[in-house]
């Protein structure tokens, strides 16, 4: 048997965490635009899902927030001096640009990268590539950081490969793992990677007509590339253009996938019939005749919206020692009658190894369209790769102490957009990260630390 694990890791909550609304397409975001946030209470609901993760066995990990506001951002875009004089011109002048320098979006670690585990990689390595997230001011603003801190923590070169983010044009728009779903018999066995993306096939005019895809074709064909998967290790689907207009900005707000399982909504592809036969075809090459496990949920069951209001799709699948599997949901899922029903009865009722459904109180984070599948990046690792990780970013009752009570100390209870422009906020950001990079063991990361305080 393999000791490879998948290990999740999620975004740490940061200090200026907000409801600015800048997610174009996301409805959660813009429903939810301006109300007074709490970044204490959301950093401590993601450490307590963190915590229960880890009580109930499965591996968990934590990521650190982003440095904010980012003052280089602001810097290059022509304001100078410190953030006393800059914070509150800006929140005068241009206050789009000062919520995008303060945004907490990084939390949503299922957008920082796309992972490909050794096992599936030509030089038994596993490759990592910052996702470019160009499609938005206030994400593309990670990419850079992502890289470092993932170097960091990833940082032997004999066992991880790190590539550049791609291009960060229309071109190679790439949101990330939210895109990306390995299928497989075992975490530690060979997989079939399934790419989605946002673009029309040549032959068809099917596009969205509200929104646009945030993921193209040939960021996942690039992607796959770098990673050396071929052709039999991979599977490109469209993603459906009514699911895209529905808010459906990535494809884990309406499909989910772990270990031979696929859960998914019927709009969630716009040739649902080819995307399974090829994952099908696929996955019993590769992996010793293992069928795929398609779970369909209609329309008439679940429609659109209520997919999207619930995040039913944007769970986390997790696979359990004897073979079956727990989905955690977040508490908007429980309050949907349509959604529950669907759940006790398709998913849990089914033929399929879902036995348990555990839900979530991620509410701060769902204010702003993430639900718990958005607050993890899924990393498989085997034993000798575990050994190799740097810092101390396994999640264990003392470093969950430690954090939550580093929040307590570092962090506001109500945060207004106003507030973003306050030079003291700004102030007990970069001390609290300063303190963090201590905590994590991982060394000087950030702008503030590598080129001083002016960043």
């Amino acid at each position: 048997m393999s000791d490879a694990l998948e290990i999740n890791f999620d975004g740490l909550v940061g200090p200026t965490h907000n409801y600015a609304g800048l997610a174009q397409g996301n409805l959660a975001s813009k429903r939810h635009a301006g109300l007074i946030s709490n970044p204490r209470e959301a950093a401590l609901q993601g450490l307590e899902k963190m915590k229960a993760s880890m009580d109930a066995g499965f591996p968990q990990a934590v990521l650190p927030p982003q440095q904010r506001p980012d003052m280089g951002l602001l810097h290059r875009l022509g304001y100078r001096g410190a953030p006393e004089e800059v914070l509150p011109r800006v929140g005068s002048e241009s206050p789009e640009l000062l919520y995008a320098a303060c945004s907490a979006a990084a939390m949503w670690t299922a957008n920082a990268a796309t992972i490909t585990p050794s096992r599936d990689t030509l030089d038994s390595r596993v490759h990592v590539t910052p996702a470019n997230l160009q499609s938005a001011l206030h994400r593309s603003i990670e990419s850079a950081q992502t890289a470092r801190t993932l170097k960091a923590i990833l940082a032997d070169d004999r066992y991880f490969a790190h590539h550049p983010a791609l291009p960060a044009t229309p071109w190679f728009s790439d949101e990330g793992a939210a895109n990306h779903t390995r299928l497989c018999a075992e975490h530690g066995g060979p997989g079939v990677h399934l790419f989605v993306h946002g673009d029309p096939a040549p032959d068809t005019i099917a596009a969205p007509q509200r929104h646009r895809p945030r993921q193209t074709l040939r960021a996942c064909r690039a992607l796959a590339r770098q990673h050396g998967l071929s052709d039999q290790q991979t599977v490109f689907a469209q993603q459906h253009p009514a699911a895209i207009d529905a808010g459906v900005f990535h494809n884990d707000v309406i499909c989910v996938g772990n270990g031979p399982v696929l859960l998914y909504h019927e709009r969630a592809f716009f040739d649902e019939r080819a995307v399974l036969e090829a994952l099908r075809d696929r996955l019993a090459a590769r992996a010793d005749g293992q069928p795929l496990i398609s779970i369909r949920v209609p329309e008439e069951a679940v429609s659109l919206d209520a997919a999207v209001a619930s995040y039913l799709f944007n769970s986390q699948l997790l696979s359990r020692d004897d073979g079956s599997m727990t989905l955690v949901v977040p508490g908007e899922c429980e309050a949907d009658e349509a959604v529950w029903m669907t759940i006790q009865s398709l998913l849990l009722g089914g033929n399929n190894p879902i036995s348990e459904v555990v839900v979530r109180d991620v509410k701060q984070s769902m204010r702003n369209g993430g639900g718990p599948a958005c607050l993890r990046l899924r990393v498989v690792l085997n034993d000798a790769e575990r050994q190799a990780m740097s810092g101390r970013v396994m999640l264990d009752d003392d470093l969950y102490r430690d954090l939550t009570d580093w929040v307590g100390r570092h962090y506001r209870d109500r945060l207004t957009l106003d507030d973003l422009a306050d030079p003291q906020l700004a102030h007990e950001s970069l001390t609290a990260l300063d303190e963090l990079t201590g905590l994590l063991t991982l060394g000087s990361i950030y702008p503030f630390q590598m080129e001083g305080p002016a960043g």
